[in-house]
């Protein structure tokens, strides 16, 4: 098994626009990418980090807009440009290597499996967008939403959006450290909650993948998790849907042991 190493090595990569991404390395082993999602920072990562760097080298990315990747570029903000960061990052760390996305970086990683050779194998956990019938976010939420953030309530703006969209109680997680980088980048949400709102998944977008995919989803997780999951799973050729027993969009934060091990029979395998 190979050892710990590289705890502090935080890489400074420039992504396609110019925006300045950072990307935490950690441990020994094959490349793997993890790409977090909304309100959340590489530090999402913290529950399973250090057992996945027991196994790999870890790339924990900093989004745009948030943590080490402040500096993004002016410009109006678009998912492709995500998926460039990421293609950026895959391409300069070298591979191919192993891609690990959760929520809004499991649908950054569906727009860049087409824009690089560098992926091995991906592994997404329930990407949020709308299906037909299904809508992740209520009509009314990003009126609501605007509003906080505007009147400077970022933690109740925060918690709407848990128990909204999410359908979970934030009150347990008010105590964990990354409630603090979650507060910090709360005003991303909106840009990225319309992308999801707009976004169709279309087959033709993922007819050239050849890699092995597979989409994760809590068993507890809402409706429109499942749908958009399915429909993943239905658009990229040779993709296969595992379901979590017991768990909805948290598992990361619920069950590390768990989820480490789901992450380690697919990339293992």
């Amino acid at each position: 098994m190979p050892t710990n190493a590289d705890r502090d090595d935080l890489l400074e990569i420039q992504s396609t626009d110019g925006t300045l991404l950072g990307v935490q390395r950690i441990g020994q082993g094959p490349p793997l990418l993890a790409v977090h999602g909304g309100t959340a920072d590489r530090t999402r990562w913290a529950p399973v980090a250090d057992a996945l760097s027991e196994w790999f080298t870890l790339y924990l990315l900093d989004r745009r807009g948030r943590g080490a990747s402040l500096r993004e570029s002016p410009g109006p903000y678009a998912l492709a440009r995500e998926a460039e960061d990421a293609a950026c990052v895959l391409e300069t760390i070298g591979g191919p290597a192993f891609y690990l996305g959760h929520s809004y970086g499991a649908l950054v990683g569906m727009e860049t499996l087409p824009l690089t050779n560098s992926i091995a194998k991906a592994l997404l956990y329930e990407p949020p967008f709308d299906t037909p019938g299904h809508t992740l976010v209520p009509k009314t939420f990003f009126d609501t939403f605007s509003r906080l953030l505007s009147e400077g309530e970022r933690e109740q703006a925060l918690e709407l959006f848990y128990t909204d969209v999410i359908g979970i109680d934030p009150t347990p997680m008010r105590s964990l450290p990354i409630w603090q980088a979650r507060l910090a980048a709360v005003h991303t949400l909106e840009r990225e909650g319309r992308i999801g709102l707009n976004y169709r998944c279309d087959p033709e977008r993922y007819a050239t993948v050849t890699i092995p995919v597979r989409l994760l989803l809590g068993t507890e997780s809402p409706p429109p998790f499942r749908a958009a999951a399915q429909a993943a799973t239905a658009a990229i050729p040779g993709s296969d849907l595992v379901e979590l027993p017991g768990q909805g969009h948290g598992m990361i934060d619920a069950d590390p042991h768990g989820f480490v091990k789901v992450v380690l029979d697919f990339f293992e395998s």
